[in-house]
């Protein structure tokens, strides 16, 4: 498949042309809360496990970004 796509704007091309590492950036972040959630890996504190609430908010994060990629119609996987 061929798309052609003509912007006026230099940085309306580069947000289109980035998009790609905007989803790896947000993949990553939700990564390290899953390894917060999942792995008790404190972000915080890197010497120690996380706490029950840095688990919470992780895991509530998570979920956050979940209903926002949603809204947009997007999706990490």
């Amino acid at each position: 498949m061929k798309v052609t796509i003509e912007y006026e704007e230099a940085d309306e091309a580069r947000d289109a042309l980035d998009g790609y590492k905007w989803k790896l950036a947000v993949w990553d972040i939700d990564q390290l809360l899953r390894s917060t959630t999942k792995y008790d890996k404190s972000i915080i504190s890197h010497n120690e496990g996380a706490s029950s609430e840095e688990i919470e908010v992780a895991d509530k994060l998570r979920e956050e970004i979940q209903g926002i990629l949603s809204n947009y119609g997007l999706k990490l996987d």
